[in-house]
């Protein structure tokens, strides 16, 4: 089979969480959160709060994702903000996710608020793709009352970039042909993946564009950019992408989870309590899988591009966060001696066991037995809370320093 014999589409709900809150307070006789400058967000009088999705009237106020709350409220003093509701978002991504399958063989969840819809082999059945996508948008917004945006194409890659073209309640297409002009000519940074690093090394190479990129010399890009991280670039550049919808998400081969800084790291007590923010969220991440690591790695990446790594096998596996953190601290401690100025930190966790092994004790471990035990409770705790409240329901001081720039 071709790409060309391939048909899927990317499913992505318009402002998710502000949409399904605002769904649920107009059922109640409430105004529409959609029609007035509103946003989802935490606590305005916390610092660490930021805006999590917004409605299109903020949006004309200049109010952008990931900005303070308090800096949105002094550039629209009368937004409404909306504290997050995550067992309303879970039970809403459910339901649009289920009349996806209602149509589709194949149905991937992407994250909480996107699918994937593999339609490859139903011409018969679904003559008409643009006619399907506009069957299933127009049937999520009667039945549930919020919308989403299609995309249609013969790859993962470009029915994703499709879905992310005008919004909202849209159906776009992105076949090869199509490339050349709804693609090529958007801003390099629009690239899916292409983060903000590597679009600073391209636009200083003057690539602009999708379609600059997608004309540079591949080895070209790969010096720029990394071996692996310039080829996919490139790839991706030109709508290329082999990758398969998948009904069930493969088993983990790691986790890992980095961190892009806006100001350089130089010291070691702030890049300390930004290891342990991520290790806080790789270590839950390999925990609701019910996974432990037997191998830790933290990179680090300097303000040349350059990027180094340093990585260390355990004597047993373990999904403890504080033992997670402080061999991530005793790895950035041997690699980064020189202090050079960081923007890049990623923790790695790989060589992963499911199958409750026996695992060696440590002797330390064994003249304190209840340490382990409430080690896991914490653990589970924190978890807990997180996921039924969000991440910002419970933070360590260390974090929370590091949040309030001491």
């Amino acid at each position: 089979m071709t790409e060309n014999d391939r048909l899927i589409f990317h499913i992505d709900v318009n402002s998710a969480f502000l949409s399904w809150e605002a769904v649920r307070r107009v059922k109640n006789g409430e105004p529409d959160l959609r029609l007035i400058p509103s946003c989802v967000g935490g606590d305005p009088q916390s610092r660490r709060s930021i805006v999590s999705a917004k409605s299109i009237p903020a949006k004309r106020y200049q109010i952008h994702t990931g900005e303070p709350v308090s800096m949105a409220l002094r550039k629209c003093p009368e937004l409404v903000v909306v504290r997050p509701d995550f067992a309303l978002y879970k039970e809403c991504s459910k339901a649009f996710k289920d009349i996806c399958r209602l149509y589709a063989p194949v149905v991937e969840e992407f994250s909480i608020d996107e699918c994937f819809m593999d339609f490859t082999g139903t011409k018969l059945l679904y003559p008409d793709p643009a006619a399907l996508a506009y069957e299933i948008k127009d049937r999520i917004r009667d039945e549930l009352g919020f919308t989403v945006n299609i995309g249609i194409a013969r790859n993962k890659l470009c029915a994703k970039m499709a879905s992310d073209f005008e919004k909202p309640d849209k159906v776009h297409t992105l076949f090869p042909e199509e490339i050349p002009d709804k693609l090529w000519k958007l801003p390099v940074g629009a690239l899916l993946f292409v983060g903000k690093a590597s679009v600073q090394a391209l636009e200083k190479a003057h690539i602009r564009t999708i379609g600059d990129l997608a004309h540079a010399d591949v080895s070209y890009i790969k010096n720029l950019l990394g071996e692996k991280a310039g080829a996919q670039a490139h790839r991706y550049a030109n709508g290329i992408d082999d990758s398969p919808v998948r009904a069930e998400r493969e088993e983990r081969k790691g986790y890992s989870h980095d961190v892009t800084v806006d100001e350089d790291i130089t010291t070691t007590e702030r890049a300390d309590a930004i290891l342990l923010s991520l290790a806080e969220v790789v270590a839950a991440r390999m925990r609701k899988d019910k996974a432990k690591a037997g191998s830790i790695s933290v990179s680090v990446r300097y303000l040349d591009f350059k990027t180094r790594s340093h990585q260390c096998r355990l004597k047993r596996p373990t999904d403890r966060t504080r033992e997670i953190y402080e061999t991530a601290c005793g790895l950035l401690a041997e690699l980064w001696k020189d202090h050079r100025p960081l923007r890049f930190l990623s923790i790695s966790l790989t060589n992963l066991s499911r199958d409750g092994a026996w695992e060696q004790m440590s002797l330390f471990e064994e003249n304190d037995p209840g340490k382990n035990e409430r080690e896991e409770k914490m653990d589970k705790t924190v978890d807990a809370l997180r996921s039924r409240f969000g991440a910002d329901i419970i933070k360590r001081g260390a974090v929370i320093a590091l949040e309030n720039g001491k």
